[in-house]
């Protein structure tokens, strides 16, 4: 309703003429305002709109007052569509990392997404869910937890966990999840109508298979569990995302990236691990772990010891101050937290300290013989602070 043409037969590659030109309906802008504006005076403490846009229409998300429409969110439509696409269309060995992180990532600079690997529209009947794309039919007789997975359920079970991690650290700054998407619900959802005669059968979900304690659905419902927890007490949802700069790795089929003090980690590839990956940090320190999508309560295979802690070293990587080594096996997903300093990074401390030092000596003069001079010297300390604080600051990521 934002276009004349209601967007048909239209593409949108981003550029502002698209947006802004004789084809925007003005009306139908005004109303969104009006809209907007409506529900965050009678309910300004809770009242909260989503847009669902796909064009991109810049300012959205912005306040009346700067010139926007006003809504707080807006959904990554993008976001559903790609993983869609990638396990009906694409071998695992061929996901692109790079077109996984620009999608989840490729969005209007301080306007809050809402990220979600799929929503009702996969649920509906006519689509399948991530989790049946994945299982199909094992869905119906190799779900039992009490035998090994066979080799199409293990995969569907590691890629469901990884890409609901994936879009709920990069993709936003909020998270959507259609009810019994969380633990992989098999089949479809459909009405009553005449196509299906008027029947019920498929109007439900069935929450006895996240409950019955004998079927796989429990340990994909205990990682989106725990995700959510984590997510509950760090809030990365509510915190800037990291510099993602080198982030991804094409050949190795890995990601990497930090956001609210945590390290997520990510080896999309079906076979490949890695003993002592190289993960490219500006902060170091003693790094735990405390979310792994490999522990045996999610399915996994343990094959990460949850009790050893990995320890940035000095040199740089990815164009970052220092590394950590830790262990990647294939189609597994890693967080880590840091809890201390690092044991070889002593070196490293004593030259950050020393540099602090000379930097606020030869910034920092105190000649304070009048209001001009302590003027000065006042600003002379913000310099010397900010160089400071520069040591230990991520860069802001700014993404469009």
């Amino acid at each position: 309703m934002l276009y004349l043409n209601r967007g048909l037969g239209q593409g949108f590659s981003g550029d502002y003429k698209e947006y802004f030109g004789t084809n925007t309906d003005n009306q139908a802008v005004v109303y969104m305002m009006l809209a907007n504006d409506l529900v965050h005076r009678l309910l300004p403490d809770t009242g909260l709109t989503i847009a669902e846009d796909v064009s991109g229409m810049p300012t959205l998300c912005r306040p009346i007052e700067e010139g926007g429409m006003g809504f707080d969110y807006r959904l990554a439509m993008a976001v559903p569509d790609m993983w869609i696409k990638y396990v009906k269309e694409i071998k695992d060995e061929d996901w692109s990392m790079g077109n996984i992180v620009h999608t989840l990532t490729n969005r209007r600079w301080m306007e809050k997404c809402i990220a979600y690997a799929e929503s009702h529209d996969q649920c509906l009947v006519g689509d399948k869910t991530l989790a049946f794309w994945m299982m199909d039919k094992e869905m119906y007789y190799s779900m039992s937890s009490h035998s090994p997975m066979n080799a199409v359920v293990d995969r569907g079970v590691s890629l469901h966990k990884m890409i609901r991690l994936v879009v709920h650290g990069m993709g936003g700054e909020g998270y959507l999840n259609f009810m019994g998407n969380e633990f992989g619900h098999p089949e479809w959802l459909d009405f009553p109508r005449t196509g299906n005669g008027e029947s019920y059968h498929h109007a439900r979900r069935q929450w006895f298979l996240v409950d019955d304690q004998d079927l796989v659905y429990k340990f994909m419902n205990e990682f989106d569990k725990a995700m959510n927890l984590l997510e509950e007490k760090h809030g990365w949802l509510a915190t800037e995302m990291e510099f993602a700069t080198e982030r991804y790795h094409e050949d190795d089929k890995t990601i990497a990236f930090e956001r609210a003090g945590l390290v997520f980690c990510f080896n999309f590839h079906p076979s490949k691990s890695y003993s002592s990956y190289k993960v490219g940090l500006d902060k170091p320190g003693e790094y735990r772990i405390v979310l792994d999508s490999d522990w045996p309560e999610f399915g996994g295979h343990s094959r990460r010891d949850r009790s050893t802690n990995c320890h940035t070293y000095k040199e740089g990587h990815t164009s970052k101050r220092c590394h950590m080594l830790t262990y990647l096996p294939c189609r597994t997903a890693v967080v880590f937290e840091r809890v201390g300093s690092s044991n070889y990074m002593e070196d490293l401390v004593l030259e950050e300290q020393d540099c602090v030092a000379n930097i606020v000596h030869k910034e920092y003069i105190p000649t304070p013989t009048s209001a001009t001079a302590i003027t000065k010297q006042f600003k002379m300390m913000k310099v010397a602070k900010k160089a400071e604080n520069s040591f230990l600051d991520e860069i802001p990521a700014h993404f469009l």
